[in-house]
């Protein structure tokens, strides 16, 4: 079978310069001169597997004035993204069998990203009760990753039960580490920022001690914890103590904790506000030099679309959370490559291939080799962009609008389907 288009002198991320094959959804050839019915002049572009985020808000169902799954996952083919994890908290909640394959369903028929669903470990998020991570692990979206986000799993004994039941089905508690009774009423970073300002600080120790005692508790019961948005130098020192130890332990930074501060909040722009907050310079160097290191295993975006009204208002009353699908290669490439301190190696693996693994997503995330699934970024890293306020997402509350970021996606490659091309997004998914 002759290929359906070839990838011509494409950069692997080895710095080898390459044609790539690709025929209906797979990777068939790699090598030079190829030839093919249709050929794409990739030089001067990286090609990275497919990004995997496993932290994205969606909203639907129940929130699609923020966004839809369809919406959602065009942002991500934008930015290079293959598959995402849909967050928990929607309405209804993912807490059921029913509301997960509702969710798988409509990122298959919007065709521009795997989307898995992650469930929700209590019921409603209320923390009482467990949830059916069983029925919601055994229905057709096969959930492996259980969360409730936007809310700790504070009750210690849940905590503990959830991490027990998911060793079943091999799956994983992702924690929101916020331990709430600190940080009542909180709304930035604790610090000299927040007492200059006058608002109530979020301290760093809420986030670690939530993390300290979940990294024991798996240690204890064996099994599998991923800590999400890590924000802290502290959080980064329990992490590393953890790994030392052998506690089957991983953790994601966000685009925006490696690259804004809380100085930025004296701006008094709801655009900035966050949940982890935004830290000190401090902690953005500890958690930069964690991702290089291997201490932090992904970078995830927290990609949480809100409508306008719900950021152009006061500080105390606007929503927590900000866009990310479209910009975080560009910060991961200021962050790893720019920076000179990495390469494009470690880009793939936080970006893709490391998300895979942890979701345990067999499709996804997969090396550019021949067999492989054709899930394809194709990056300019030259390119330089000034990010304005358009955007495929439904919401605009980017905090990076007037930002020059480097290096732009090119080509997103979807199982063999191009999603985006020449930068633009196609009319239509692969579905």
């Amino acid at each position: 079978m002759s290929a359906n288009y070839i990838l011509k002198n494409a950069t692997l991320v080895d710095g080898t310069i390459a044609d790539i094959a690709i025929t209906g959804e797979q990777i068939t050839a790699i090598g030079t001169s190829l030839s093919g019915i249709e050929e794409i002049d990739c030089t001067g572009l990286v090609a990275l597997p497919g990004f995997v985020d496993l932290h994205t808000h969606l909203r639907e169902p129940g929130f699609e004035q923020s966004e839809t799954v369809l919406t959602g996952t065009q942002a991500a083919a934008v930015g290079g993204f293959t598959a995402v994890h849909a967050m928990a908290n929607t309405s209804p909640v993912a807490d059921t069998a029913g509301v997960v394959e509702q969710v798988a369903t409509l990122g298959r028929e919007a065709g521009y990203a795997d989307v898995h669903p992650i469930g929700a470990v209590t019921v409603g998020l209320d923390g009482k009760q467990m949830a059916e991570l069983g029925a919601m692990a055994n229905s057709k979206a096969k959930v492996r990753v259980f969360s409730d986000d936007g809310k700790c799993v504070h009750d210690p004994v849940i905590m503990r039960r959830a991490l027990e039941y998911v060793k079943a089905f091999d799956g994983v508690i992702a924690q929101h580490a916020q331990e709430p009774r600190l940080t009542e009423g909180a709304q930035m970073n604790e610090g000299a920022v927040s007492a200059e300002l006058g608002l109530v600080g979020w301290p760093a120790v809420a986030e670690e001690s939530i993390i300290a005692r979940d990294v024991l508790l798996a240690e204890h019961v064996g099994s599998r914890v991923h800590i999400c948005h890590l924000s802290t130098a502290g959080s980064v020192e329990i992490i590393r103590w953890a790994k030392a130890r052998g506690i089957n332990v991983t953790a994601e930074v966000t685009p925006h904790h490696l690259l804004l501060t809380d100085e930025l909040v004296r701006s008094y722009d709801a655009v900035y506000k966050v949940n982890p907050p935004l830290r000190t310079q401090q902690d953005v160097f500890a958690l930069r030099e964690a991702l290089i290191d291997g201490t932090i295993d992904i970078i995830a975006t927290d990609h949480a679309p809100h409508p306008i009204e719900a950021k152009d208002c006061e500080w105390s009353a606007a929503a927590f959370g900000m866009l990310g699908l479209e910009t975080a290669a560009s910060i991961a490439q200021e962050v790893l490559i720019d920076s000179g301190k990495s390469d494009w190696a470690r880009l793939a693996q936080v970006m893709s291939h490391n998300p895979a693994q942890i979701a345990r997503d067999e499709e996804a995330g997969q090396a550019i080799e021949v067999g492989s699934v054709a899930n394809i970024a194709l990056v300019d890293p030259t390119a330089k962009r000034t990010i304005i306020a358009d955007s495929a997402s439904k919401s605009k509350n980017s905090p990076y609008i007037g930002m020059q970021l480097p290096g732009r996606v090119k080509h997103t490659i979807y199982r063999g389907y191009f999603t985006v091309r020449d930068g633009k997004l196609s009319a239509k998914g692969r579905a």
